[in-house]
């Protein structure tokens, strides 16, 4: 059986019209002729979303009971049953209720793709996995709910459907996406023109890079070599050279004539590694490119222009830019050189720019050819073994093993010369030939103790073995030097690796990196010197190691970082070769102490600012919600105090209680002002006992209405481990909002039950509840959600509920009550002593 056809509408966020775009394909599909229903469809109460359901035909929804209360999800097997052509699916992203089929609904979808059955389906950008981060810095909100890439990324259709952010909130405020009530705080919090802008751009950047890799796809399995021009790709050819950074400014100006330009800066490097160019240069242009918003690639190949035409047509370029080359006229004759052939082997459909530049036409110049150094004590012993190798091993042959013939004499000489061009290099091993060969000659070709060769054949062996001593020497000493260049830069990679990773993910401080430093090249100690001018002293930002320098000239080996900041090291001299990779860790070191301070400056600042909200927002309880208390208690002891006035009994007793309340009211808001005050100074201590919730719960009840509140709490829950009074606060400030939001005359259900090795308290309201990307914000101090009418409060209650509940090892939040309203799960440890004991039965709160 062929699997089924994934269709996705994309948007950037609620009420932009998937579900509308969804149902309007379904009559189409349906006018066709199309055996089309709808397996779940959520029209949120939106009367134009309700209205496309009529006509089509709805596969009736599975019911599950969790919690107490009862839901409905799709119905897979109903749908398989079916086995329609189209199948609709709304919400991909949607997590079923426990007990379904499966745990997400887009694994509901794969079975119904596995069965052949075409799906319709809808889903939001702020839900690809990936993104969560990336919504969460924009929003504010984590994304609970969310489908992998991977799931989006295999639809065989993806539909963006978009919406201006203006036209967006002009629907939310006609009341077509959200209840009344609920318009106000979603325009002002979610739905703001800058969250909304910057989703829509998110959406539109994820799509657009879908469309690039269906291109991709397309131009593979259609084998289309031929370049299409869809925007403007740039690839700029970098040898390392000086003049690599002009190339990169001109391609960034070219790319930005064209909207959406894209440059790719590409460095190509021999396979056989014998000439590359400075990596200082190179990483210098690297960050040049990516600085300028493009991307920088490394290739390897032996033909440098082919390599650059098959990297420009594998990428669907459109331009190319080259630097004019920088040979000399006479250099010519070797070949028409990079730019030339490019041009002529480009073809119609990629353009090519010969960019002219500083250093055009005054040579190349040669690399150096710099060895690795060898060891002292292995050069001497190649001098030894070269030099008094062969006297010894002559001494052997005339003495003690005489007459072996002479080809494997000459073999055993041959050994020593390759012997010493192991240990000692490529002088040790020419020594070597040369001693070797006089001794052959005077001790074992004839006439023998003398120089002079009789037998011609014997000449040309002579003369072969110092050839093949010469050969074999430069072979193995190149071959030495390689490994040991290799070996070198591998380390060199390994500690750039770990540069490019812990430092500059944040994860390592100045001192770790420092001390970094001091390992690597075994220094004594290492120190990193700052000044503020020319003539200012310099000043130790930080050093590890006894001894550090207080200034570069005491140091035995300082990298200037900029102009005022030098990375001091004492212990040696570090040969030329350490340099490169030593000046890396200085550059990353004044970045490490660069972030240090601007993240200490950045705490500073929001301890600053969210002083400051505080305050202000302290200004503004205090202006109007303390006072509405104190207003009433000062009109009515006017009152009382009043002599025209004849007040009754009856009178006097209302103006009596009006002062009690007002004077409560301002003990409740002084008390919560204090409570947060003791949270936020670190002074509440918590005794923790262990306790009956029964015997705590109950007390906390005080503060609201005897009728207005459902107690269920069994006397068979388990013993918990908290502070009494801490305990005791906190619900009480979480029921009292419970009362207050809830609609009157319905009581608030206050129910507990054991989960593992903790107890449960719930506290359910029917209220108009809050939305998810709002349900953390109400735990922050002063915050009032919504319409919440003043003189309630000062917005305390939850926070301090939540300060007192995670000092005793607590935790407090909110989720949706089925059914409509807002359910609080304030969640403790049970006792010690108890928890490995099974837990009793206990009523689950709706």
């Amino acid at each position: 059986m062929a699997r089924g056809k994934l269709r996705i509408y994309l948007g950037a966020a609620p009420g932009v019209g998937k579900t509308y775009a969804m149902l309007s394909e379904a009559h189409r599909r349906i006018e066709r002729g199309t055996d089309c229903v709808v397996a779940y469809v959520e029209h949120h109460r939106r009367p134009r979303t309700e209205v496309m359901l009529h006509g089509l035909e709805q596969i009736p929804r599975r019911e599950l009971e969790y919690r107490g209360g009862t839901f409905t999800e799709m119905d897979v097997d109903a749908v398989l049953r079916r086995a329609p052509a189209v199948a609709l699916v709304d919400e991909l992203a949607h997590t079923n209720v426990p007990g379904s089929r499966n745990t997400k609904r887009w694994q509901d979808v794969e079975e119904l793709l596995a069965a052949g059955i075409d799906v319709i389906s809808t889903v939001n950008i702020q839900h690809l996995e990936s993104l969560g981060d990336v919504v969460e810095s924009i929003t504010g909100v984590r994304q609970r709910e969310t489908v992998p890439d991977e799931v989006v990324r295999r639809a065989d259709q993806i539909e963006l459907v978009d919406m201006s952010p203006q036209a967006l909130r002009r629907r939310m405020a006609h009341g077509n996406i959200y209840k009344p009530d609920k318009v106000d705080a979603a325009l002002s919090n979610y739905f703001r023109p800058g969250n909304l802008t910057a989703l829509r751009e998110l959406a539109l950047l994820w799509v657009a890079d879908r469309v690039d890799a269906y291109l991709t796809e397309y131009r593979s399995e259609h084998r289309v070599s031929a370049i299409w021009g869809s925007r403007e790709r740039i690839v700029v050819g970098i040898t390392g050279g000086p003049e690599g950074g002009t190339l990169i400014r001109r391609a960034a100006r070219l790319a930005e004539k064209g909207a959406g330009g894209e440059v790719m800066a590409v460095y190509i490097s021999r396979s056989d590694g014998l000439t590359a160019a400075s990596p200082k240069e190179l990483a210098l242009q690297r960050t040049l490119v990516e600085d300028l918003g493009g991307t920088f690639h490394h290739v390897m190949g032996d033909d440098v222009p082919a390599a650059l035409l098959d990297f420009a047509r594998g990428v669907n370029a459109t331009q190319i830019v080259l630097g004019v080359s920088r040979r000399r006229s006479w250099q010519y004759v070797f070949g028409p050189g990079v730019g030339a052939t490019v041009a002529r082997e480009s073809g119609p459909d990629l353009d090519v720019h010969l960019i002219t530049h500083a250093e055009a036409g005054k040579g190349r110049g040669l690399p150096g050819m710099r060895g690795a150094r060898l060891g002292r004590t292995r050069v001497i012993s190649g001098w030894l073994t070269g030099v008094l190798g062969p006297l010894v091993l002559a001494w052997l042959l005339n003495s003690v093993v005489p007459d072996v013939g002479l080809a494997n004499d000459m073999l055993l000489f041959l050994s020593l010369t390759v012997a010493a061009a192991l240990l000692g290099g490529l002088l040790p091993a020419l020594a070597s030939a040369v001693v070797g060969s006089l001794l052959l000659n005077w001790f074992f070709t004839p006439p023998v103790h003398t120089l002079t060769i009789a037998d011609p054949q014997n000449i040309v062996a002579i003369v072969v073995f110092v050839g093949v001593a010469v050969a074999v020497a430069s072979v193995v000493d190149l071959a030495a030097r390689r490994t040991q260049q290799a070996a070198r830069l591998r380390a060199e990679s390994e500690i750039l690796s770990f540069l490019a990773g812990n430092v500059l993910r944040g994860e390592t401080g100045l001192e770790e990196l420092l001390e970094r430093v001091r390992e690597t090249f075994g220094m004594e100690s290492v120190a990193l010197l700052e000044r503020t001018g020319e003539t200012a002293p310099w000043t130790c930002a930080g050093s590890v190691g006894p001894r550090p320098a207080e200034t570069p000239d005491d140091a035995d080996v300082d990298v200037p970082v900029g102009d005022h900041m030098a990375l001091s090291l004492r212990g040696r001299v570090l040969p030329a070769a350490d340099r490169r990779v030593l000046a890396a860790f200085a550059a990353q070191a004044a970045v490490v102490l660069d972030r240090q301070r601007l993240k200490g400056e950045a705490d500073r600042a929001k301890e600053l600012a969210e002083g400051n909200r505080i305050r202000t927002a302290l200004l503004a309880a205090v202006s109007h919600d303390l006072r509405t208390p104190l207003a009433g208690i000062k009109a009515a002891v006017s009152s009382l105090r009043s002599d025209d006035v004849e007040w009754s009994e009856e009178d006097e007793a209302d103006l009596l209680e009006a002062i009690e309340e007002g004077a409560d009211r301002l003990d409740q808001l002084v008390g919560n002002l204090l409570d947060m005050s003791r949270l936020q100074t670190g002074t509440v201590t918590p005794v923790l006992r262990e306790t009956d919730l029964d015997e705590v719960v109950p007390m906390a009840l005080g503060g609201v209405p005897e009728d207005s509140v459902e107690l269920d709490i069994p006397e068979t829950l388990p013993m918990v481990q908290v502070d009494r009074g801490l305990l005791e606060r906190a619900v009480a400030n979480v029921v009292e909002n419970a009362v207050n939001h809830g609609p009157p005359g319905e009581k608030v259900l206050v129910s507990a039950s054991a989960l593992a090795d903790r107890v449960e308290v719930r506290i359910v309201d029917r209220g108009p509840g809050v939305p998810d990307e709002v349900k953390e914000r109400i735990f922050e101090p002063f915050q009032r959600y919504g319409d919440a009418p003043r003189g309630v409060g000062v917005g305390l209650g939850l926070a301090v509920a939540r300060g007192f509940t995670e000092a005793i090892r607590g935790t407090v939040h909110a989720e949706d009550t089925p059914g409509g309203g807002l359910t609080m799960v304030l969640s403790v440890p049970m006792a010690p002593e108890r928890q490995d004991q099974p837990a009793l039965p206990a009523a689950a709160g709706p």
